[in-house]
């Protein structure tokens, strides 16, 4: 039996599940749409072809209200409140899961070269805005920069010697003492790094990092730190009172 239509907001706010997803779907519908124009929107949101679905529609507490099975009349003329859901039964034959695996899903490529000729790609406007790597000068001026930002690097790290004592001041943690233990390039990151055997287990590793070892040192007593945060010195190992102690 459809009941008249509800006088009140012109849409109303559901969820959507479907024997085929475990998930919901939060959607808001106008009251004015037919059934058949209602199935045609959760297509695309279950998946399941509107010409095999069954609606069902449930109270905001799960309990069912009655099946919805008239694609002429609107969804406005049955009771559906906010908060209701709205389930569909998918009569395809489909398996539950199988609209929600990618992996079955034809994709479309294009080789390099073709692409290169459309004028309607990413590329081709990048090109004719002479943005990103396409700006000759503002790639120029970025390596520049960072063949500038290399070479200061370069310049602090070679005043710097292995085996000298040193501190590390970094912005937001506390001054460490330790010894320097490796000057130079590493495969981890870019650029010039210090290799700091701390002497407290402030660090973070024992001198080797992704399984490439620059240096020996206990557990947690590494560190390596941009050669801007070292100063030199004769900074003495500190005794922390342990001589009066036995």
């Amino acid at each position: 039996m459809i009941l008249a239509a509800p006088s009140g907001a012109a849409a109303v706010a559901v969820s959507v599940s479907s024997s085929l997803r475990a998930a919901r779907a939060a959607k808001r519908f106008p009251r004015g749409l037919t059934l058949a124009e209602l199935k045609c929107k959760l297509e695309l949101v279950v998946g399941s072809p509107a010409s095999c679905m069954d609606l069902e529609l449930y109270a905001p507490d799960d309990k069912f209200i009655m099946k919805l099975d008239s694609d002429e009349a609107l969804l406005g003329s049955y009771p559906v409140d906010d908060g209701c859901r709205i389930h569909v039964v998918d009569r395809s034959g489909a398996q539950v899961g199988e609209y929600e695996d990618l992996s079955r899903v034809e994709k479309y490529e294009i080789s390099d070269t073709s692409y290169e000729k459309r004028a309607d790609s990413v590329r081709s406007f990048l090109k004719r805005s002479k943005k990103g790597r396409f700006n000759e000068e503002e790639v120029a001026q970025k390596e520049a920069e960072q063949a500038q930002k290399l070479a200061e690097e370069k310049a602090l790290a070679e005043a710097i010697t292995v085996g000298a004592r040193c501190e590390v001041r970094m912005a937001g943690q506390p001054l460490k003492r330790g010894t320097v233990m490796y000057v130079g390039l590493t495969e981890f990151k870019p650029g010039y790094w210090i290799g700091i055997k701390y002497d407290e287990p402030l660090g973070k590793h024992d001198g080797s990092v992704n399984g490439q070892r620059y240096f020996e040192c206990q557990p947690k007593y590494g560190a390596f730190v941009k050669p801007q945060h070292i100063t030199v010195g004769d900074f003495p190992e500190e005794d922390y009172g342990l001589e009066d102690e036995m």
